[in-house]
């Protein structure tokens, strides 16, 4: 326990530093929340991944591969597909467009494409980014007191106030910047931590039987791409439903912003490859891990979840703590911790952008001050992480059966489903307007509720919208809308 915690306390104070280093930087508004403009390649690429991932990476996809075996490698093609089409096809056009408009928020960026004259976009997008994002950090926040607790026999309350505390203190004074190195450090420990142990686990194999025989001695469903049960239609929709995860990546707020602060086109030519491959190699590092842990920790008729944690999320942490010295348990709960406040931060800084710069500053009161709106950016952050820190609690207190998995999910996808579509279009058709923007994104934000909380209660055909989940439907139902309703009320002829 002693070195578990002296560990945790120098990657703690790393991170003091990097907020305190990084606040002597913040000079105005514009640094803050985008850096100023001038990430380098590196910094890039690792801190859309490490924000893209987060706990979901470390604890619910390794566990998903513990539960379904090699199908979650179906989660691996979606998203390294998504990735790739978000920074091949994608990130030079956005870049080279919010730069004309000298954008600072996706808010900005929709309002300028548009040349509104309402406050109608501006105020829909920052409303929904905020509410999604307390919904995701609240699920971060939950999964740090998970890992405190597994890892450290904290309560699970302690542990998800304590990580909110840290992620809160570097975050307030550093903004932007502080996020993006802390990104650097926490995505490359991430990658590093995640493909080093697969190869460690090689060497505590049993000789006797194969790793494949052994695992189909456990589950014959284990080693099946159709997933438990072979194919069927309803393994049929879990697969659709997980290779569309990566849908996700085509347009959400808080990976796009990262393109919109990057230095030039250049570097993103330089910083594609490594976000494909970082994704490709830790997806497919975390879906072996939790297939390790059903190696390791299981035989045939175990209760999965009863070994392995609701939803095989400990898988991880068991392995690790099967595999490793003690030193190295230590390190392993800071790269969890790192993989879930990177995504945090992120948010945060994403939310109060969206609050203070388009409802306060531009809707408001514009007559404030820029250095004024610095501090109010810092007392926006505070009130937002409260709220999460909340959520995440009330939670954990009525539904003890909730898995990190979907619950991160839920979140991520509320803000696909309501920017995706709308920043696809806005994009590559010349006709889309505005009205048809503002369609995409309450249809998109309604119908996450709705494929996640009422389609799945149907008679009949609900297992099928439960498999598929709520984004890919969801961004069906924006394009649907922002097509059908540009065709009707297009956008004016003074319109850019």
């Amino acid at each position: 326990m002693v070195i578990k915690s002296f560990i945790l306390a120098i990657y703690f104070g790393l991170l003091f530093f990097i907020g305190w280093k990084s606040s002597k930087k913040v000079n105005n508004i514009k640094d803050f929340f985008v850096g100023g403009k001038k990430l380098g390649f590196w910094v890039t690429a690792f801190s859309t991944r490490a924000t893209g991932e987060s706990a979901w990476l470390l604890l619910g996809l390794t566990g998903l591969g513990a539960v379904v075996g090699i199908s979650a490698f179906w989660v691996v093609f979606g998203e390294v597909i998504g990735v790739s089409i978000a920074w091949i096809f994608m990130a030079k056009k956005f870049k080279r467009i919010t730069d004309k408009y000298n954008s600072i928020t996706i808010p900005d960026f929709l309002v300028s494409h548009f040349d509104s004259k309402t406050n109608h976009l501006r105020s829909l997008s920052a409303l929904f980014l905020s509410f999604f994002i307390i919904i995701y950090v609240s699920a971060q926040i939950d999964a740090t007191g998970s890992a405190f607790e597994a890892f450290m026999g904290w309560n699970y309350f302690v542990g998800a106030i304590v990580g909110y505390g840290i992620v809160l203190f570097y975050i307030t004074f550093g903004g932007f910047i502080a996020v993006v190195w802390s990104d650097l450090i926490q995505g490359s420990l991430m990658f590093l931590a995640l493909c080093a142990l697969p190869f460690i686990g090689l060497f505590f194999l049993n000789q006797e039987l194969t790793f494949w025989q052994r695992l189909i001695h456990i589950d014959p469903g284990l080693v099946s791409i159709w997933g438990l049960g072979g194919f069927n239609s309803v393994n049929f929709a879990t697969i659709v439903g997980y290779s569309c995860i990566g849908l996700a990546f085509l347009g959400s707020p808080q990976i796009f912003v990262r393109f919109m602060a990057v230095k030039n086109e250049v570097e993103i030519d330089k910083g594609k490859w490594i976000a494909i491959f970082f994704t490709l190699f830790s997806d497919c590092a975390a879906v072996f891990i939790g297939i390790m842990a059903r190696y390791f920790f299981t035989e045939a008729g175990y209760d999965v979840e009863e070994t392995l944690g609701n939803n095989g999320q400990n898988s991880l942490i068991l392995v690790v703590e099967f595999l490793l010295p003690i030193v190295f348990v230590g390190l392993y709960m800071a790269v969890i911790l790192a993989a879930i406040m990177s995504t945090v931060d992120s948010l945060l800084v994403l939310a109060s952008s969206a609050l203070v710069l388009d409802i306060y500053y531009k809707i408001i009161k514009p007559s404030v001050s820029l250095k004024r709106l610095v501090s109010i950016s810092r007392m926006v952050t505070f009130v937002l992480a409260s709220i999460a820190l909340l959520v995440a609690l009330l939670v954990a207190i009525s539904t003890p059966e909730r898995t990190i998995f979907w619950f991160v999910l839920v979140g991520f996808h509320g803000i696909a489903a309501s920017f995706c579509p709308t920043i696809i279009l806005a994009l590559f058709w010349k006709d889309f307007s505005e009205r048809g923007a503002i369609a995409a994104m309450i249809s998109g934000f309604f119908g996450v509720l709705v494929f996640k909380f009422i389609m799945p209660r149907l008679e009949g055909i609900g297992i099928y919208f439960d498999k598929i989940a709520e984004l890919a439907p969801a961004m069906l139902i924006g394009f649907l809308s922002g097509y059908l309703v540009s065709k009707f009320f297009p956008n004016m002829p003074t319109t850019k």
